[in-house]
């Protein structure tokens, strides 16, 4: 069984299936998801339904919670915060076409019940291994993760700063890394590798250090962390 993690994927369906494809994702694989499944990106809606397929059929899951999920929940509680979610920056209008058709722009009311219940009860805050601890943005290192604010955790970018006081290395996305690239810092990596800007959408192999990668446009790639243990 491996241990995958799969950085910021933000509706890059195309890409996701790539990685599935060229990565051979079996049910016994471990599969972390670093958040940030919707905006932005063409098909929102095609990657809520291939996360929830995988954990209904019994593939291994463990999906965090992104700040775009966070947003998206806000944009259904009231207008304003619909309003911020629509717009080009954060890019609730991708999410929402993803739930249209050709002629028409999706409404919140098209989200069903199931994407809406998972975003809000199956994914989780972080994960926690004997080695790693993944979380979507960032830890504070002088903070136990069960004490971790939220802004932490979901809207704090990847930087220098000591390692945790567990130990443990940091697994993250959120902080686009525009060339492509994931980046080693000495108490963590960051896989987020902006795939739905014309980025690539990372998969990293815990056991290995190798990752592939994939994007929008079909293309695969490989590649490996320098100094993995």
């Amino acid at each position: 069984m491996r241990t995958l993690v799969i950085g910021d994927i933000h509706g890059c369906f195309t890409a996701l299936q790539m990685l599935e494809r060229e990565m051979d994702f079996t049910d016994e694989d471990q599969l972390i998801t670093l958040g940030d499944y919707v905006d932005r990106g063409p098909h929102s809606k095609a990657v809520l339904d291939w996360l929830i397929t995988r954990r209904n059929r019994g593939g291994k899951l463990i999906a965090l919670k992104g700040n775009h999920e966070v947003i998206m929940m806000w944009a259904r509680e009231d207008s304003q915060s619909q309003k911020s979610w629509m717009s080009p920056f954060v890019g609730g209008d991708a999410t929402l076409r993803s739930y249209g058709d050709e002629q028409s722009l999706g409404l919140l009311r098209d989200v069903p019940a199931e994407h809406w219940q998972f975003i809000k009860e199956q994914t989780v805050r972080y994960h926690e291994t004997d080695t790693h601890l993944f979380v979507h943005a960032s830890v504070l290192p002088d903070v136990p993760m069960e004490q971790q604010k939220d802004e932490t955790l979901f809207w704090d970018r990847f930087k220098e700063q000591p390692l945790h006081m567990s130990g443990k290395r940091v697994i993250c996305g959120h902080t686009a890394q525009h060339d492509g690239v994931p980046v080693m810092l000495p108490h963590g990596l960051c896989i987020d590798t902006r795939a739905y800007g014309g980025g690539w959408l990372t998969c990293l192999d815990m056991a290995t250090g190798r990752y592939g990668q994939a994007n929008e446009r079909g293309a695969f790639r490989t590649g490996q962390i320098d100094g993995w243990q």
